[in-house]
């Protein structure tokens, strides 16, 4: 059993006692798709897990400008708008360790690592994954688990010591060090194959020796979870579906952990089914990012274009066009991920699974037009006709009387779209939602 308490730990403490339950990470810092999360959760009688990643927020600020206590404040000003009890959030950090300085050598790295978990744990996040995969600048082309699991051991004493200075439980924490790329495969992929058996082992053992010898033996019993490939993965066209046939012996790892789970990160754009199947095999996390402003995008565009029907020129946000523009100004987002003539390229940067957009909705002039997007459409009214053409699913639900045909909560809506999956996927089968005990209480 997980030995910590609270609504994450219930969870994977109700999957090992063989409860086929999980929970969905929402890995995005944009503050439509945090609402969005939210809503979901409040709509479905559960908690909600937020996560930022080490490249949106860290102690500097990433690329979101925000710092993790930034993002705490951000999220929970969110939930009290929204009448969202706080005790029902759960604040993550995601990839948290030297990868975003990975271009530097790796004592530098590692210090500003330091740097961001204690940045983290002060600011009351509970759900550390310690990521440690990454090779620095005078590291070799990829580490041994030893050496892996030493950082992740070095990075686990600061966040301890920072909890204990503080006056807290420590977080629980995630390992592993065959670790998705965040944000989705650069290259094209047709398939993958799952983490081996034997090397899940070697890395829980080594692990569990590395902590050992920093003298945080006692700290195991609150890993949650190891990331493991399942073999699925996305790239930006092509999406690589679960095949649960070929994680038969990679599940029986965890036949004698009795508190850890698997954590599945770019679980994007799978279907309904396969996320069942990943957790009724264990892995009781899944990590969702990229599809959720990607769901965003698909609404904002749409909207764009009922705008074109309505508005005239002069008035327009021209929000597609805007975006357009300044991703073509400042390329350092897209351009080494995104290769092909001009046509492939213009596609990708607005239509990738990938979704490489997702870094420039906080630019100054692509904010400022989504907000003149949203007023134009509130000011005006949306037909109905034209909901129908162009988001037919949030159409259905405002003829049901369950959505408003308003700008913003058609948006909401899609992005909410892309979590019901998820959170049918979380349920146990055994019940319509999942049966909280009140652990968080």
């Amino acid at each position: 059993m997980l030995q910590t308490s609270g609504w994450l730990a219930d969870t994977i403490n109700r999957h090992k006692a063989g409860e086929p339950v999980g929970v969905y990470s929402v890995c995005s810092a944009h503050p439509t798709v945090v609402e969005a999360a939210i809503a979901q959760a409040a709509d479905d009688g559960s908690y909600v897990l937020i996560e930022a990643t080490s490249n949106q927020v860290d102690q500097f600020g990433g690329y979101t400008g925000l710092r993790p206590a930034e993002f705490r404040d951000l999220v929970l000003g969110l939930a009290d708008r929204l009448a969202f009890a706080r005790n029902r959030v759960v604040l993550g950090g995601d990839h948290l360790g030297p990868n975003r300085w990975r271009r530097e050598f790796a004592s530098a790295a590692m210090a500003k690592a330091e740097a961001l978990i204690v940045a983290y744990v002060d600011a009351g996040y509970t759900k550390i994954h310690l990521d440690c995969s990454m090779s620095c600048a005078d590291d070799p082309t990829v580490l041994d688990d030893e050496v892996v699991a030493g950082r992740a051991a070095r990075l686990m004493r600061v966040a301890e010591d920072a909890a204990h200075r503080g006056g807290t439980d420590g977080p629980m924490y995630v390992i592993g060090t065959e670790v998705p790329v965040p944000g989705g495969a650069h290259e094209t992929l047709d398939h993958l194959t799952p983490t081996p058996a034997d090397r899940a082992r070697k890395t829980i053992a080594a692990h569990r020796t590395a902590f050992e010898e920093a003298a945080l033996q006692h700290v195991w019993p609150r890993v949650m979870a190891l990331v493991v490939q399942p073999g699925v993965e996305f790239d930006h066209l092509h999406v690589i579906d679960y095949e649960r046939s070929a994680t038969v012996e990679l599940r029986r790892v965890l036949d004698n952990e009795d508190h850890l789970v698997f954590e599945a990160h770019s679980t994007d754009y799978q279907r309904p089914a396969q996320l069942r199947e990943l957790v009724e095999d264990h892995w009781a996390v899944l990590k969702v990012g990229p599809a959720l402003t990607f769901a965003m995008r698909e609404a904002l565009f749409a909207l764009a274009l009922i705008e074109a029907e309505l508005i005239p020129r002069p008035s327009r946000s021209n929000l597609i066009e805007v975006v357009e523009r300044r991703m073509l100004a400042n390329p350092e987002h897209w351009r080494s991920y995104y290769e092909g003539d001009p046509i492939t390229q213009r596609t990708a940067r607005r239509y990738s699974y990938s979704d490489r957009l997702r870094y420039y909705w906080a630019d100054a002039e692509v904010d400022a037009a989504r907000r003149d997007l949203l007023a134009n459409l509130d000011r005006t009214g949306i037909p109905m006709p034209l909901i129908s053409q162009f988001l037919p699913y949030q159409y259905d639900r405002i003829r049901a009387g369950e959505l408003e045909p308003v700008a913003q909560s058609l948006v909401l809506d899609r992005i909410r779209d892309a979590m019901r999956p998820y959170s049918r996927a979380c349920r146990s089968t055994t019940a319509d939602a999942l049966a909280f005990t009140g652990a968080a209480e």
